[in-house]
């Protein structure tokens, strides 16, 4: 009986422990899923930002086309 119930409380142990390594890997995952999501409702932010820049490059770009057309046709 000494046997089974020594073994019992180590099952019971181990199970314990078990759990809560689990647990504190569950919590991790999580973490790390809500700063994906936060970084993934950044990114439109940025893209944002950078939308004015291609914009005005575009534009240079542009001007540079015709003034590049009008020096071909004044010679």
């Amino acid at each position: 009986m000494k046997k089974l119930l020594s073994a019992l409380v180590a099952a019971v142990f181990a199970v314990s422990t078990a759990s809560a390594f689990a647990a504190s890997h569950v919590k991790a995952a999580g973490e790390k899923q809500e700063e994906m999501k936060k970084e993934e409702a950044a990114a439109p932010a940025k893209e944002e930002m950078k939308a004015p820049a291609k914009a005005k490059k575009a534009k240079k770009a542009k001007k540079a086309k015709k003034e590049e057309m009008k020096k071909e046709e004044g010679k």
